[in-house]
This record gives C-alpha cells, sequence and structure tokens, in this order.
C-alpha cells in the first residue's frame, strides 16, 4: 500500500500519452502526486526511453512505484523490467491490479493505453497503489526472482 504523499512516477510513450494525461488530471483531483517523465505530447517516442527512466528512478530509491503506459502495455513492461528489484506488472482489469500488489509486490503498472477504457484505468490504478502486499509465502517468492550473475552483484 502506497500513501497519498508518495510521489509516483508516470510515464508513456505516445500511444499511452492520452490516457497518462487522463490519469494525471483524475488522479491529482484526488490527492495523488506525480512526477511526469514523459511523452510529453503525442508526438512518436520509443517505450524503452521512457521505461528505463522510470524504471532507474524507482530502482534506486527516486520514486518508489510508478505507471507506465504504452499501446500494448507489454514492451514498456518489458523493458521496465530488465531493472533490479523492480515488478512491472502490465494489468487489464481491477483484479489483476490488486493481485498484482497482494502476491507480487509489484512497484510499476503497467497499462495497455490502446485497449482500456481510461475511468476503467483510473480505477485500477488506484486499487494497486491501495492494496498492501500480502508477504508471507509471497515474499519467498519475490526473493527469487532478481538474478545474479555470480559476481556477487
Amino acid at each position: 500500500m502506497f500513501d497519498k504523499n508518495t510521489i509516483i512516477a508516470i510515464g508513456s510513450d505516445h500511444a499511452g500519452f492520452e490516457m497518462k494525461l487522463y490519469l494525471l488530471e483524475t488522479l491529482t483531483k484526488e490527492g495523488y502526486k506525480f512526477k511526469d517523465y514523459g511523452a510529453f505530447s503525442p508526438e512518436r517516442v520509443d517505450y524503452p526511453d521512457i521505461a528505463h527512466t522510470v524504471a532507474d528512478n524507482i530502482s534506486t530509491g527516486v520514486q518508489t512505484a510508478g505507471i507506465l503506459i504504452c499501446g500494448s502495455g507489454n514492451g514498456i513492461s518489458i523493458a521496465a523490467n530488465k531493472h533490479p528489484d523492480i515488478r512491472c506488472a502490465l494489468c487489464w482489469n481491477r483484479e489483476i491490479a490488486v493481485l498484482a500488489r497482494k502476491h507480487n509486490d509489484a512497484n510499476i503498472i503497467s497499462l495497455p493505453g490502446r485497449f482500456l477504457d481510461f475511468a476503467v484505468a483510473a480505477d485500477m490504478v488506484k486499487a494497486f497503489f491501495d492494496t498492501a502486499f500480502e508477504g508471507g509465502r509471497h515474499s519467498l517468492r519475490i526473493n527469487k526472482i532478481n538474478l545474479s550473475c555470480g559476481c556477487g552483484c
């Protein structure tokens, strides 16, 4: 669970730009706080550039949670998940968003901007940020996610 004082990192490519604007406007009115990492227009932008910026800021502790949006939600999620300690979950309904937090301790929600109703997306994001990680048996699984290259990293 993230409190409303948490500054949420948010980013999208051009395909998620309109949804990002909607989420920023809607959720800011409800007290959520954001740091917007782009895109800043509907002009074409490469989703890995946005994903890496958001994921790096979460991985290094600048922010603790984020939202990423691209056309399908897949590419931006794949790029984000390359970063240590990032658990970016592609979500398409409220139940998946809740389970991503409860069972996977996801710290970024990825949304398919071309396939979701904007109001549904806002509801999913709120559910994601209002849900706490259960811990317990799920912690054991989370600890098995990051791989080590054998060099002690």
